[in-house]
C-alpha cells in the first residue's frame, strides 16, 4: 500500500535500516547519512533526465529512504509530513518496476494508487505523468464527480497505472470494467487521512482484490491505529523510514492564537483574507463555507470556495483559479482540504478551530511546504479558548497567544491584515471555449469544408424528367383568365340546396381510373 506526497523540492539524506527491536515492529531508519542523487538511487536514465529538466536534481529525505528499497521490491512505509516529498517516493520506484513488463492487458491495469480525494488523485496524475511517458507508461484518473464513460474506456484500452479514489475504483470493479488481480505494485497515500473520512472498510475490500504477494508501499503522516491494522493485514516484513514529524509541522512554520471579541470575528476575517499572498481560509460546514465566501465578495475580497458538495468541474476550475493566482483566498472544509498541494501559500487560517489535532496539522500542512516557512492562525472566540489550548497541546503546538481587535497594529504584524475596499466582486462569467480548443475525434484534425467551396448547382444543370410532349413553356401570369373564374356565390355543383338534395353535379375530370364524381362540399 502507498501514498503520493508532493513533488516540489529534492534535499535529501539516505537513511540506513536499524534492526527491528521486536519481530512485529518494521525496521525503522534514521536520517544520518550523506546526500545522493537520482541516478545514485537506482533510478533509470529516462526519470533522472525528466526530473533534471523539472530543476529537481536532489532527492528530499524520505525519497533517498525510500526509493532503494522500494526498487528492491520490498515492502515499506513511509512516515513523513505534507510537503515531505512523498508523491515521488513512492511513484518513481512504482514507475520503474511497471515500465519493466511491458503493457498491460484490457481491463487490467499493473499498479494501484488509492488516495483519499479527487483533487489529492489528480494532483497524483499530473506529478507523475511527464515521467510515465518517459518510460512508455500510461496513467489514469478513476475519481468520482466525472462521468464513467472516459475511464471505462481507458481501462478498455489498458492502464499500466490507475490512480483513484476507494468509490470510484470499487464501482467499476462492480461494473466488470476493472480487474485487480494482475496488480504488481499498490500504494496507499495519506493512508491515515483515509482511515479518518471512513474509507477503511473499501480499503480493505480493494486491498483484498490484489495478488497477495504483490508489493505494497504506505505513505501517511501516522502509523498507528487504523492504519496499524491494514499494516499487520497486508503487508509482509516491511521496512519503515520516517521523517522527523515535530521538525516537519513545527519548526518551519509560525502559530498564532488570536482572541479576538465574538461581533468582530467577519471583519477581522476578512481583514486578514485581504492580505497580499495566497491564504487557505478553513471553516467547519459546506454551508459555512459558501456563506463567508458571498461575505467576503460582498466586502471587496475575491474568494474561492472549495467543499465537497461543489461538482468536479467547479471544485477543478476553482482550484486552478487560486494556483494561477487569480484568486488569492481558497475557503475550503477539512475533507477539500487534503487534497489541496499548491505551492506558495504563505497563510492558513482557521475561522473554525477544528476539534481533532490531526485536522489541525493536515490543515497546517498547506503552508510550509519541502521546508519554506508559513503561518498558521486560529481565531479563537472566549469561550473555544481552553479547548482549542488542549486541542493544539495535543497536536504538539505550543502558539503565540495574542488579543486582537480590528485595526489593531499587532493584527496586521501577525497576519498582513488591511481594510477590504468594500466594492463588491462581480463574478465573471466562465468563458466559453474556442471552436480550436475543443478536443478532436480518434483520426485527428479533419479540414471542414466552407460552404463557398461547395459546388452549387443551378436549376438549368438539374436533369429534366422524359416528357412526350418535351419541356412546356411556362405561361406568363398576366395571361392567365381570372376573370371568368367562378366567384363564391357562383359555383356549379357540389353545393346542397336546404332540402339536401343535390343540385348539379360536375362532370367528372376522366383520369386514369375513369369519371369520377366531383367532390361536394
Amino acid at each position: 500500500m502507498t501514498t503520493f506526497a508532493d513533488p516540489s523540492t529534492f534535499p535529501s539524506v539516505f537513511e540506513a535500516p536499524v534492526p527491528a527491536t521486536t519481530d512485529e515492529t518494521p525496521a525503522e531508519t534514521s536520517a544520518e547519512a550523506p546526500t545522493k542523487t537520482f541516478a545514485e538511487l537506482g533510478l533509470a536514465p529516462e526519470l533522472v533526465r525528466v526530473l533534471s529538466r523539472e530543476g529537481i536534481n536532489a532527492p528530499f529525505e524520505i525519497q533517498a529512504a525510500t526509493i532503494p528499497d522500494a526498487l528492491a521490491g520490498r515492502d515499506v512505509l513511509g512516515r513523513g509530513q505534507t510537503g515531505s516529498g512523498k508523491t515521488l517516493a513512492f511513484g518513481l520506484p512504482l514507475l520503474a518496476r511497471v515500465a519493466q513488463g511491458g503493457r498491460a492487458k484490457p481491463h487490467h491495469p499493473k499498479a494501484l494508487i488509492m488516495v483519499p480525494t479527487r483533487e489529492l488523485a489528480m494532483q497524483v496524475a499530473d506529478a507523475l505523468q511527464p515521467l510515465g511517458r518517459s518510460v512508455g507508461v500510461f496513467l489514469k484518473t478513476a475519481v468520482g464527480g466525472v462521468p464513467y464513460d472516459r475511464q471505462m474506456d481507458a481501462l478498455r484500452r489498458g492502464v499500466e497505472v490507475i490512480v483513484a479514489t476507494p468509490g470510484r475504483l470499487g464501482d467499476l470493479i462492480e461494473r466488470g470494467a476493472c480487474n485487480l488481480d494482475e496488480v504488481e505494485v499498490t500504494v496507499l497515500d495519506e493512508a491515515d487521512q483515509m482511515a479518518d473520512m471512513g474509507f477503511l472498510p473499501e480499503v480493505t475490500e480493494l486491498l483484498a482484490k490484489t495478488p497477495e504477494h504483490a508489493q505494497r508501499l504506505l505513505f501517511s503522516a501516522t502509523l498507528d491505529g487504523d492504519v496499524d491494522t491494514l499494516v499487520k493485514r497486508f503487508m509482509h516484513d516491511p521496512v519503515t523510514h520516517s521523517t522527523d514529524p515535530s521538525e516537519a509541522s513545527v519548526s518551519t512554520m509560525d502559530h498564532h492564537l488570536l482572541l479576538i471579541p465574538p461581533q468582530e470575528k467577519f471583519p477581522i476575517t476578512a481583514a486578514i483574507a485581504n492580505r497580499s499572498g495566497k491564504t487557505i481560509v478553513f471553516a467547519r460546514t459546506q454551508m459555512g463555507v459558501d456563506r463567508l465566501v458571498e461575505q467576503l465578495r460582498q466586502v471587496g475580497v475575491r474568494a474561492g470556495a472549495l467543499h465537497g458538495g461543489k461538482t468536479q468541474r467547479v471544485r477543478t476550475r476553482t482550484l486552478a483559479e487560486f494556483k494561477e493566482g487569480r484568486t488569492n483566498v481558497l475557503v475550503a472544509t477539512d475533507v477539500a482540504a487534503r487534497g489541496i498541494h499548491v505551492d506558495g501559500i504563505s497563510l492558513v487560517v482557521h475561522v473554525d478551530p477544528p476539534k481533532d489535532p490531526k485536522d489541525y496539522l493536515h490543515r497546517a500542512g498547506r503552508t510550509a511546504r519541502a521546508g519554506e516557512s508559513g503561518g498558521v492562525v486560529t481565531l479563537v472566540l472566549p469561550k473555544q479558548r481552553r479547548s482549542t489550548q488542549a486541542m493544539m497541546g495535543k497536536a504538539g503546538v505550543a502558539p503565540a497567544e495574542v488579543r486582537v481587535r480590528l485595526g489593531d497594529e499587532k493584527l496586521a504584524e501577525v497576519t498582513g491584515a488591511r481594510e477590504p475596499s468594500g466594492v463588491p466582486v462581480v463574478e465573471e462569467p466562465e468563458p466559453r471555449r474556442e471552436r480550436g480548443d475543443r478536443p478532436r475525434g480518434r483520426f485527428g484534425d479533419r479540414p471542414q469544408r466552407s460552404y463557398g467551396d461547395r459546388p452549387q448547382r443551378t436549376f438549368s444543370d438539374r436533369p429534366r424528367r422524359d416528357r412526350a410532349e418535351g419541356d412546356r413553356p411556362q405561361r406568363p401570369v398576366e395571361d392567365r383568365p381570372l376573370a371568368d373564374r367562378p366567384r363564391n356565390g357562383e359555383r356549379t355543383g357540389g353545393f346542397r340546396r336546404d332540402s339536401g338534395q343535390r343540385n348539379d353535379r360536375r362532370e367528372g375530370t376522366g383520369g386514369r381510373y375513369g369519371a369520377r364524381p366531383a367532390r361536394t362540399y
